[in-house]
């Protein structure tokens, strides 16, 4: 996904395409003087551009069919800030900015675009944050979820795929037709802080 070209030929590919959901993401915490470029440039280029290459490949399709539905898997991080995650959080605002862009040119189509974002997810990327946050703050599993990772999040609970998918299923009803150009937050009340 760090490539635009294979982007767009997994769009072109397909025949049609109806329904874009944009999930690829990627994850390096560094403060932002010690930010390695290549990482910075991978999670740009994985978590931001990738949505743009397949959207702009997506709505031709789409307008061809005369309907489509873009759902981008943002993040609360889309809306907020934390530490150490600049380039993580400069590409989830970037794709919240694209959504509603893109909700904006096709507003008179029956075309929508929305971002769903989520808290914490336990995810293999979320998984994968576990034992080096364990080390560096010499605690257990639990005790990294629940005072470092979950911190933030008010529920105390990782938000499932299974509560995205639905969202996402939701976005993609008639139900959501005249819901486009926004961001719902999935993120046990992070957000509302």
């Amino acid at each position: 996904m760090s490539s635009g070209d294979a982007c767009r030929a997994l769009i072109d590919q397909a025949e049609t395409c109806d329904i874009l959901v944009n999930n690829a993401g990627i994850q390096f915490v560094s403060a932002i003087d010690e930010f390695p470029q290549d990482k910075w440039d991978a999670i740009i280029a994985i978590n931001m551009n990738s949505a743009y290459h397949t959207t702009a490949a997506a709505l031709p399709k789409m307008r061809a069919a005369g309907w489509g539905r873009i759902v981008n898997i943002a993040s609360a991080h889309g809306l907020t800030a934390s530490p150490y995650k600049s380039a993580y959080v400069a590409a989830k605002h970037g794709v919240v900015g694209m959504t509603k862009v893109v909700a904006l040119e096709t507003a008179q189509e029956p075309i929508t675009a929305n971002a769903i974002c989520p808290g914490y997810v336990l995810t293999p990327l979320v998984e994968a944050q576990i034992p080096d946050t364990m080390k560096e703050y010499d605690m257990t599993r639990d005790e990294v979820i629940k005072n470092v990772m979950l911190a933030r999040q008010p529920s105390k609970e990782f938000a499932t795929v299974e509560q995205l998918g639905g969202t996402v299923a939701f976005l993609a009803s008639d139900a959501a037709a005249q819901i486009t150009g926004t961001t719902i937050s999935v993120d046990g009340g992070w957000t509302a802080l």
